[in-house]
């Protein structure tokens, strides 16, 4: 359960002052990353509106330990991390940060449940993970339909189908869903079989239940067949999640890049929309706590 405080300094209040003297301590200026001073001070003493729960991948951010990122959130005024494991489970536990998706049950991104070869060692792994979820109180594993490797996208998810349903009724016991990333395979994942939002919504209606949806995400889906904000619209009901990252480059979120966030997230919020939308961007401003404070500004609609 997320929650929305002001940033603060050794608990006090962090104010315009703060913020630009610890800019100016640390030899980085706040435009750095493309945020004026006074938007970044504003975004730091002024708690999220709540209209969007906010998280941000861990893998983004290796310069920080899971402790520290756990810290960064927190100061920015939202308190979820995405992608985390169960070895890093207590530690957010510890700083009151809630894993918004889980993972660690997959194989590999190739390797997925579209491949009935490797059905029994993903049914095995998946069937502890929901357990250790579960147990945990999280909500969000993920998943992948893995790579084509020749075969018919009907057959593929044919298989997808079969292997999701080995343990979907035990996820459903224990009240965790299934969500199944979209990924674009003409960039960064090739011959990724889940690529589009049409496949994946027709393997949701297959499969029929609330405990398995989509992953969607924005800078995928970009790549791959654009419309982002009329298919948001149409096939909300099967996105549990949302990622975001810059198209091209998979950068910053700002202006520099095509795609216009805050009308993208107002189209989410429009849709009643309860669950997480984190941050996937890889920051190449040199200040990239900076950049994620610019990206949750703008997101936060």
């Amino acid at each position: 359960m997320p929650s929305h405080p002001t940033g603060s300094i050794q608990g006090r209040v962090l104010t315009r002052r703060d913020a630009l003297r610890m800019a100016i301590a640390s030899g980085v200026g706040l435009g750095a990353a493309g945020v004026l001073p006074a938007r970044a001070a504003e975004t730091a003493t002024s708690p999220l509106k709540g209209n969007l729960k906010h998280s941000v991948a861990r893998w983004t951010f290796p310069q920080q330990s899971v402790a520290q990122l756990c810290q960064t959130v927190k100061d920015l005024g939202f308190s979820a991390i995405d992608l985390v494991g169960p070895n890093d489970w207590p530690t957010l536990k510890a700083h009151g940060v809630d894993s918004s998706m889980c993972n660690g049950a997959e194989i590999s991104l190739e390797k997925g449940f579209a491949d009935r070869r490797f059905h029994d060692e993903l049914v095995a792994r998946y069937t502890r993970h929901i357990d250790l979820v579960a147990d945990a109180g999280y909500r969000n594993l993920i998943c992948f339909s893995g790579n084509r490797n020749g075969m018919d996208p009907q057959q593929g998810m044919a298989n997808a189908e079969a292997g999701l349903k080995r343990i979907l009724g035990h996820a459903e016991k224990r009240g965790v869903v299934l969500v199944m990333e979209l990924l674009n395979s003409r960039v960064d994942h090739p011959d990724y079989l889940c690529d589009h939002s049409a496949w994946g919504v027709d393997l949701c209606q297959r499969i029929g239940s609330v405990h398995f949806g989509l992953l969607y995400d924005i800078y995928h889906m970009q790549i791959m067949e654009g419309d982002i904000i009329a298919t948001i619209g149409r096939h909300h009901a099967y996105f549990k999640h949302y990622h975001t990252a810059g198209v091209p480059g998979r950068h910053e979120i700002g202006d520099q890049q095509e795609l216009h966030y805050p009308a993208i997230c107002r189209a989410i919020r429009g849709t009643g929309f309860d669950g997480y939308l984190a941050q996937e961007f890889m920051p190449a401003a040199p200040d990239p706590v900076g950049s994620l404070r610019e990206a949750i500004r703008l997101c936060d609609v």
